[in-house]
């Protein structure tokens, strides 16, 4: 909104391009940007016109009747079939009636897709809007000039997921704690019984690498000593929760949260002396009734670390974040998901680096 209100505020003709959902190039109607339209008319109290398509006369028309400081939505972008694919010529009809291309959207930007990287290309580049320039400079102080003592916190579901993550993290950070369902797996590399809880057997191997690299580092990596178990889960749907002793887990069960003995350690550690802190994962699943208490109470936790730069990741640390109230607790909150966890992983988004193409 900071972009879209600038951009009128300075009499620009302004066209939105976006995308909702996966339709794979065809026109669902239920995957219409027409709602999306309808809140940005009501967050600028004017009336945002939505062309019937993002490419073509539908456009045209639409331009010709902006007036300057107007705003324009075009349909989903993924309607076309040439946005995924990073079309070029797609991108040059996309291209076609504007002058200036401004990528406001961070957590697209780790996509090579014609409105990303394609339309940059026609142009000869293009502006960072101000939400992407503030997702740079936040992400781009962990990587850059963190300041020490820095920690970690990676959660989620699979280490093969955060691999480039960690191996980046273990460069710079002094601390690192490990949850989630990720967790299962560095527990059974180690030995560690885990239930029925789910391990990426591919790759334990990698978790005791990756234990051993971080040991010669002088890292500490800190991972569950007691979890919240359930006997079956579906979806967000527990049943027969139970908690541990200890950090194994018997046979038949699933670890779905830390415990209290892992909470209370990883408060005592992530102290008022900490001066980065990066927040990646939910540690248990925190959607589900009596499995949030971990996410939540490290959330908390976390918010009251005033003195240190705190960041949350994206995707679900982010949704966790909002649950708990406390999205606005954090120096930053990224936007993207997998943008943010390939940036941190030292990868080139394309959408970023498109933004200094010369004109082809």
């Amino acid at each position: 909104m900071p972009t879209i209100n600038w951009l009128c505020e300075h009499d620009a003709r302004v066209l939105c391009a976006s995308h909702l959902g996966r339709p794979k190039g065809q026109r669902r109607p239920e995957m219409s940007l027409a709602p999306v339209a309808r809140r940005l008319s009501a967050l600028v109290d004017r009336d945002v016109p939505l062309a019937t398509d993002c490419i073509g006369p539908a456009v045209g028309d639409l331009v010709a009747e902006l007036q300057p400081g107007q705003i324009g939505a075009l349909e989903n972008l993924r309607f076309h079939a040439g946005e995924t694919a990073g079309d070029l010529d797609f991108a040059a009809e996309l291209a076609r009636p504007v002058d200036v291309f401004v990528n406001d959207a961070f957590g697209a930007a780790h996509r090579a897709h014609a409105s990303v990287v394609g339309v940059p290309q026609v142009l000869g580049g293009g502006a960072a809007g101000f939400l992407m320039d503030k997702e740079l400079n936040a992400l781009g102080r962990l990587l850059e000039s963190p300041e020490r003592p820095y920690a970690a916190i990676l959660g989620g579901a699979k280490v093969s997921d955060k691999i480039s993550l960690i191996e980046k993290l273990l460069e710079r950070v002094d601390l690192l704690l490990i949850g989630g369902a990720m967790a299962y797996t560095f527990l059974a590399a180690r030995g560690v019984s885990v239930g029925s809880s789910r391990v990426e057997q591919d790759q334990l191997a990698l978790a005791n690498e990756l234990t051993r690299r971080a040991g010669e580092r002088g890292v500490d990596v800190l991972l569950p000593i007691d979890h919240v178990t359930a006997e079956a889960v579906d979806g967000k749907q527990v049943s027969a929760l139970a908690r541990t002793d200890g950090a194994s887990i018997a046979g038949g069960l699933l670890g779905v949260d830390i415990g209290e003995q892992t909470l209370a350690g990883w408060k005592a550690r992530l102290g008022s002396g900490l001066r980065t802190v990066l927040w990646n994962g939910p540690v248990g699943l925190f959607e589900a009734a009596g499995c949030d208490r971990g996410t939540r109470e490290l959330a908390a936790h976390l918010a009251g670390l005033g003195a240190a730069f705190r960041v949350v990741g994206g995707g679900d640390t982010a949704a966790a974040a909002a649950r708990f109230g406390l999205e606005g607790s954090f120096n930053h909150v990224s936007t993207g998901g997998g943008a943010a966890l390939e940036f941190l992983s030292g990868i080139e988004l394309p959408g970023v680096a498109a933004l200094e193409q010369v004109r082809q």
